[in-house]
């Protein structure tokens, strides 16, 4: 777990070796019967969690699970053409309302990041820096740049910010089910294929694989998916293009998304896993706790749906909670807005603080004062 990088060892090799191949088809191959499991079932985002779960659960027996890079982009790209597709004019005329709800979310944020570092140094004995990391609401591989930078134990903070993503894939859309705010199955990634539209859709394909290079190639955050849904994005809210992605097309990236998810457990030991699982629940418990507070209060003031605002400030990664609002019949751009805001401000400060907490470690603890001196009592 001590790598950044999602997709596990993504530089192949050249000539790729039979056993990285043979590697990625056992991921590819146990996402699918995890995801296809749950996605018959019709359960909520069933596709992309029983991926997930199954990747991550043989990642942590042992087996080998990867993606390499090369497929994760074209993942990414894909994921957000179908993100774009679902932009209507009635989706712009909504954005009057999100500086607010934006405002709000940073506020959120910096309240999950403070509650939930304080429960890690104070419940389980961690030292600020690492309490501070392990505790930032996404941003993953920023979070692990700074780790190393500053000697953190890398372990920790991956075990902890992964179990965050697992656990709030998993239980939010099973949670707002249960309790009636969306339904299963609310909506096919995708759509049918239309021959008459191959054309059309070759045009989308190309166009939103251009705009995510460019995005990816100016550092923009999660650039390859952020490109391609704004490309597709305009290209459908302006009505110059009518077709979407097929649907078995859709809903196998999010297969493979599922797989790019679980694959992070890879090289962790069941061992590790244990000895960290108290304090990654205990963390996201809190940090659940303090957004929940967050979304009752906007959804309270401005009217919106609390299944959306509860995807959009939940603390998970940026990629699944879009894909989950995608299928779950939610607005795939205001939650993609909020998440793209938190990993901006997320990437800002969290440099900064962490040196701060990191300085403040260093620092010798202040003298305790001397007792005060007696003196004679005087008539």
């Amino acid at each position: 777990m001590e790598r950044a990088d999602p997709f596990g060892d993504s530089r192949l090799p050249f000539p790729v070796s039979r056993a990285v191949l043979a590697s990625i088809a056992e991921t590819l191959l146990i996402g699918g019967l995890g995801g296809a499991a749950l996605g018959l079932l019709q359960l909520p985002a069933g596709y992309l969690i029983g991926s997930m779960v199954a990747v991550a659960v043989a990642a942590l027996v042992g087996r080998p699970m990867t993606i390499p890079r090369p497929l994760g982009n074209v993942i990414f790209i894909f994921i957000g053409i179908s993100l774009g597709a679902v932009v209507t004019p009635e989706t712009l005329r909504g954005m009057a309302a999100w500086p607010l709800s934006i405002a709000v979310m940073v506020v959120a944020i910096a309240a999950i990041s403070l509650a939930s570092s304080s429960y890690l140094r104070r419940v389980h004995g961690w030292d600020g820096t690492a309490a501070l990391l392990a505790s930032a609401p996404g941003a993953l591989s920023q979070v692990m740049v700074m780790a190393g930078e500053l000697g953190v134990d890398m372990r920790a903070v991956a075990v902890v910010q992964t179990i965050r993503v697992m656990v709030v894939s998993i239980s939010l859309p099973l949670t707002l089910a249960v309790l009636g705010l969306v339904g299963p199955n609310a909506r096919s990634i995708g759509g049918a294929f239309d021959p008459d539209l191959i054309g059309e859709l070759a045009v989308l394909i190309a166009v939103s694989s251009v705009a995510a290079a460019l995005f990816q190639r100016f550092g923009f955050p999660g650039g390859l998916m952020f490109g391609a849904m704004l490309c597709s994005g305009v290209l459908h809210g302006t009505g110059l293009i009518h077709a979407v992605m097929p649907w078995w097309a859709a809903n196998a990236a999010m297969l493979a998304l599922g797989c790019v998810t679980g694959a992070r457990f890879a090289g962790t030991s069941v061992r590790l896993f244990v000895k960290f699982l108290a304090a990654g629940i205990g963390s996201l418990a809190v940090s659940l706790l303090i957004a929940g507070l967050f979304v009752v209060i906007l959804s309270l003031g401005t009217g919106l749906r609390v299944a959306d605002v509860s995807i959009a400030f939940a603390p998970g990664a940026v990629d699944a909670m879009m894909v989950l609002a995608l299928a779950l019949n939610l607005d795939p751009v205001y939650v993609g807005a909020h998440h793209l805001m938190r990993i901006v401000f997320i990437s800002l400060v969290i440099p900064f603080a962490s040196r701060w907490a990191a300085r403040q470690a260093r620092l010798p603890p202040e003298p305790e004062p001397p007792p005060p001196r007696k003196v004679p009592f005087e008539d």
